[in-house]
């Protein structure tokens, strides 16, 4: 059972750190694209998307580690429930 312990507990670890990447990237987008349509140019925007965050510019290497971030979760989160040895139904009354 410890290796379920310490599989929940390296994914609850991982998710606050890859949660900020990935709702960034998502969030940037999306505003991007809407104010896009209204023919508002924000090219800062679109900079911050890419991963250049000013004085530091991770563009080489943002989408790379967007992917692997997201592939690690979603396995992550796999295991764990595929570990679990059930999928949790939906709540049914007794009668």
């Amino acid at each position: 059972m410890k290796t379920g312990r310490r599989s929940r507990r390296l994914h609850r670890l991982l998710v606050p750190i890859a949660a900020a990447p990935l709702a960034l990237t998502s969030l940037s987008g999306a505003i991007y694209g809407t104010i896009l349509y209204y023919n508002i140019d924000a090219p800062w925007l679109l900079r911050l998307h890419t991963g250049n965050f000013g004085v530091i510019n991770l563009q080489p290497y943002y989408s790379p580690l967007i992917g692997i971030l997201t592939l690690v979760l979603v396995i992550s989160g796999l295991s764990l429930l595929l570990r679990s040895g059930r999928v949790r139904s939906p709540v049914q009354k007794q009668p």
